[in-house]
């Protein structure tokens, strides 16, 4: 009797753990809108095309900018310091995350965003911008604006190269995830199905000491698979947080500003979104209407 408490107490332990991250991912998110507020504002042509400013007041301004994609990255550092401490009291729950949607869990790769998803939408916001800027050549507006337009030859090889190298890792670290997922199906479900059968075989009075061993059975045989688990999310997140930092790195300042903008509006938006669809398809009821309120 008494172990059957003590699972309890350990599975309500688990519970506030995990509500604990996810309200700590909600702070984490309000604080992502308000940075991104202060982005946008950075990235304001207002804020930057003074032709009058001397070189110390562009030398400040610059400063200025650097700090804030700073200040970014050491948001994201954050994020992933707790999702790492988390991991360690409960990595299964990590892997599939309460505090995210149904629709943000359809893009989820090792209990996170595929770290090349970075590269791509710098990929994707050069293009844009880049012909947002033909578009202003051909009405004879060819000023520069230090956005992502602005890449030079050497950035764009970097890129090249840092995605070459991303997709090398992510090709490991998925092998390594999906040998964790083969080791789950085969020794600690065969060993899962034989405690089953011992319990369904349980007679009463038999004692607690037997169901005791079997618990610290079934500890034992996950306990290595715990531990690649832990290993297999911490080398993917810390690949997040690498890719991120490299394609920081490659840009320019304002650059990254833009680049920044982009990764936040793209996660609060998706996470917007998807609340939203999980709140509406909480509202249909088995045959797909929507349950409305009744009246009167």
């Amino acid at each position: 009797m008494s172990s059957l408490i003590d699972n309890e107490r350990a599975q309500e332990a688990k519970h506030s753990e995990n509500w604990s991250f996810a309200k700590f991912f909600e702070q984490w998110l309000a604080e992502q809108d308000r940075i991104l507020q202060l982005l946008l504002a950075t990235a304001s042509p207002s804020q930057n095309s003074n032709v009058n400013d001397d070189e110390e007041e562009r030398q400040r301004r610059e400063q200025n900018v650097r700090s804030l994609v700073d200040q970014v990255l050491n948001h994201y550092v954050q994020y992933y310091s707790a999702k790492k401490a988390s991991a360690r009291r409960d990595a299964a729950a990590v892997f599939d995350p309460r505090w995210r949607s149904s629709s943000e869990k359809m893009f989820m790769w090792v209990a996170g965003w595929r770290p090349t998803m970075a590269i791509q939408l710098l990929y994707s916001m050069t293009g844009l911008q880049l012909q947002h800027r033909l578009d202003d050549l051909l009405q004879g507006q060819g000023v520069s604006t230090g956005d992502l337009a602005d890449l030079s030859a050497d950035q764009i090889a970097r890129v090249d190269e840092l995605h070459r190298k991303t997709v090398e890792r992510e090709r490991e670290i998925t092998e390594e995830a999906a040998q964790v997922q083969e080791t789950v199906v085969g020794n600690v479900v065969v060993e899962l199905s034989h405690v089953l059968t011992e319990m369904k075989a349980h007679l009463p009075g038999e004692g607690e000491g037997r169901e005791r061993d079997r618990g610290l059975r079934m500890e034992a045989e996950m306990a290595p698979t715990k531990e690649r688990m832990e290993k297999a999310l911490e080398s993917a997140d810390a690949l997040r947080l690498e890719t991120l930092k490299a394609v920081a790195g490659i840009l320019k300042p304002l650059q990254a500003v833009h680049f920044l903008i982009a990764a936040a509006e793209v996660h609060l938006r998706v996470h917007e979104w998807g609340k939203m669809m999980d709140h509406a398809g909480s509202n249909r009821d088995s045959t797909g209407q929507i349950n409305r309120p009744s009246e009167g």
